[in-house]
Formats: structure tokens, sequence, C-alpha cells
């Protein structure tokens, strides 16, 4: 590669700036149809790349933006150009190679120093391809403490193998798997969410829900139009706490990108969360159906697992007391952790009461108890639990498998949603 960098120092000026006219075009999206983006496809095809895994391409260029940083251009330039060779569709590093290219023969001024008659044209190309650049760099300049989770994972359970946390203000999502010691994180990787940002209210707002949300399928490419990639996650938005608050829309995915696109803006999704191919086939060799939470946030808060939080010892209270008064067969005690507008599959607490009282007839005073417990917290204007756990009467092997949404009211733990998932 330093031999070809070197010959492309002796091309005539006019040589040159051709190809940096062609490199930052290529990046702008406005060689779709010419030769020269067609002989470089070929050029990739004839090379056979071996298949690209996940982080590498990110990580590649984020090599290219050291050595640029250290002013050794002519290693940057070599290796811009063999990322390109490889992945022609990979838009941002088309644009750090024009750079490169450019910065040969003169003074580059900004990133993405592209002319102006370019510039206009692909102006809102271009302010994306920027941003993705700050976005990538930023995230993996603030790096999250070491052994630190998401404040959000009060408790994973062993059921809980593998968890994921977006941060949509870094554009970024974290992949942590869950064993004895807690959960680890073993990867991330830039993301786009919703055109219109986040906090999404209602159907086709443009926006990314921001909460508490668990993957309810994996989604067989073969199914799905070439727009969304390798596959689909789709995750179980609105949830009760949106329904709560009146939420609206469907169909949100955590999903890849189109064949020819590496990567898409920070904001680009009609809501989804949107990843490279390479990236979301790791994550979908990865998750679970049903016991992979997915908590997205406008800004992730890392804590210590060993962190003591008085609050999450009110709630264990709170939750122990609710399952004390369960296995007493204690009705009167035991509506009390229910919100007067609480609602379970439908029902209000009136028409879910009898129920309950069946239930709890049936049960015979046996006590229960609660395994595989995962709590995990959300807290905007409200302060919320989301507390998953298999109920186990004594005497049995098992039991149904119980999701709550509690809300502290008051000082005090309600539950305002329950229902059976498995």
């Amino acid at each position: 590669m330093g031999d070809r960098a070197g010959k492309r120092g002796r091309l005539k000026p006019a040589a040159r700036m051709t190809r940096v006219l062609l490199a930052l075009c290529c990046a702008l999206g406005l060689l779709a149809t010419m030769p020269a983006a067609h002989a470089a496809r070929k050029t990739a095809q004839r090379q056979a790349p071996a298949p690209l895994r996940d982080g590498q391409a990110e990580a590649r260029l984020i090599e290219i933006y050291r050595l640029i940083g250290q002013a050794q251009t002519r290693q940057a330039l070599a290796r811009a150009e063999a990322l390109v060779a490889e992945h022609p569709n990979f838009q941002l590093a088309q644009l750090v190679l024009g750079d490169l290219l450019l910065a040969r023969q003169q003074p580059v001024r900004a990133f993405g120093d592209v002319p102006e008659p370019v510039a206009r044209a692909g102006s809102q190309t271009l302010a994306e391809l920027r941003e993705e650049s700050l976005q990538r760099l930023r995230a993996l300049r603030e790096r999250p403490p070491e052994g630190a989770v998401p404040a959000q994972f009060v408790q994973l359970s062993p059921r809980n193998r593998h968890a994921i946390a977006v941060d949509t203000s870094r554009s970024r999502l974290y992949l942590f798997q869950n064993g004895p010691q807690g959960p680890k994180l073993i990867a991330d990787y830039y993301v786009s969410v919703g055109k219109s940002g986040i906090e999404k209210s209602v159907e086709g707002d443009l926006r990314t829900p921001l909460g508490v949300y668990f993957v309810t399928a994996n989604l067989d490419p073969k199914t799905l139009r070439d727009f969304y990639g390798a596959g689909a996650l789709p995750i179980n938005y609105p949830n009760p706490y949106d329904t709560r608050r009146g939420k609206t829309g469907s169909g949100i995915w955590l999903h890849g990108t189109p064949p020819n696109q590496f990567a898409r803006a920070p904001k680009a999704t009609d809501g989804c969360v949107a990843l490279a191919n390479p990236d979301l086939e790791r994550i979908l060799r990865t998750v679970e159906v049903r016991t992979t939470p997915v908590v997205i946030a406008h800004t992730l808060r890392w804590t210590s697992p060993a962190a003591p939080d008085p609050e999450h010892h009110r709630f264990a209270a709170a939750l122990q007391g609710w399952r004390a008064a369960k296995s007493e067969g204690d009705l009167g005690r035991l509506l009390g952790f229910y919100t007067p507008d609480f609602s379970a599959a439908g029902k209000p607490l009136a028409e879910w009461t009898p129920l309950l009282r069946v239930e709890l007839s049936r049960a015979r005073g046996r006590a229960i108890e609660l395994k595989d417990l995962s709590i995990l917290r959300w807290t905007d204007n409200a302060d919320t639990m989301v507390v998953t756990f298999g109920e186990v009467a004594q005497g049995s092997r098992t039991g149904p498998t119980r999701r709550q949404y509690w809300m502290r009211e008051g000082g005090q733990w309600k539950i305002f949603y329950e229902g059976v998932i498995g």
C-alpha cells in the first residue's frame, strides 16, 4: 500500500484533483451511476475481502484518525484506500479518503473539505457525515468507567443472559453479557435513531422511544425488505408505562442498513434504532428473545454495581411485602400494593380483584418464592421499576412468569400494571 500511495503522490495536479472530486462525490452519493463508481465496486469484488466483523470498520476508521492526528498522512491514506476498496458503501470512510487526497496538494480547512459546488449539492449529506464522525469519536473518547453498568440495571436474573443499553446522545449501543459477577460490557456500536430525535409520543412522529423494553422476536431477514439489512429485533413499544401515558405507535425495531449503506446518519430512521449490518449480525447471534432487556435513554448514567442506593432497599422491602401478603392470602393487605388506576390485561382493579381472590383461594396460603428476579428502573417525570420473576408456590416446581410495573407515589412503591408473560 505504501508504494501505491507514493505513486499517487507523483500524479499531475489535474489528475490528483480528479481523484479528490471522485472520492468526495462518492462520499456524497453523487456517483451512483457513473463508470468510476462501477469500476470501484468491480475492484472490491475482485479483491474478495473477508467478511466484515462487528466493530472492525469503525476500529479501522479510528486508527486512520489516529494516524492523521500524528501527522502520519501517508500511512493514513494507505489505510483509508484499503478500507474504501473493501467497503465502498462506507460513506464516512470515503469522505476521510477525500480529505487525505486533498491534503496532498493543499491544506484541508475542515473535516469534509468539499469544493463549494459539491458542498451545495450535498449539504445535508455532508452535515450528516460530519455529525456521524463527531458522534463516533465522542463515544470512543468518553468511555464508560471500567466495571460500571447503566443505573437502570438494578438487578438482572440468570435468565437475562444479555442486556442492551442505548445512549442516544452519543449514538451508541452497549451490549452486556450477564454472568455470576453481574453484567459485563462486551461490545458497543454506533447507531442511528429517529429523524425527529427521541421521546416518541404518537404514531408517525419519527421519534425513537425512551424507556425499558424487551426484545420480542428475531425476524428472519428473508422475510424482510433489503432496507432492513441483516435482520430485525422488534421491542415491546409501547410498554405498559407508555400506554399509561397515552403514547401510541408500533413497529419499533433494532435493525440493519440497506446494502448500499454501511451506516446511516445519527438521525435517520422512522423511530427505530439502526446499526451497521456486521454489528447487528453480532447482536442477532447473541441476544435471546423475550429475556433480553433494551434500555433506551437520552444519556446513560453509569454506576458501580456495588454502590448502595437507598431507594433500591426501599423498593426491595415493598416487593417482599407484596410477596408476604400474597403468601399469607391476605387480600386486603395485598390490594394495598396496587394503585387505584391499576390495570391487568385491560381489566381495572375492580374487575381484577375477583380473579385475585380466586387465585389466593387456590394457593391455600402456601408461601411463594420469586425466582429469577430481575429489576429494571426507569426515571423521567416519574420513578418506575419493571420487575420480572417466576412465581413458584411452596411444594411446586414451576409457576407463572409475571411482569409488574411499579411506581413511586408519595414515598411508597405501588403496582400499576401486572401481567403473566410465560
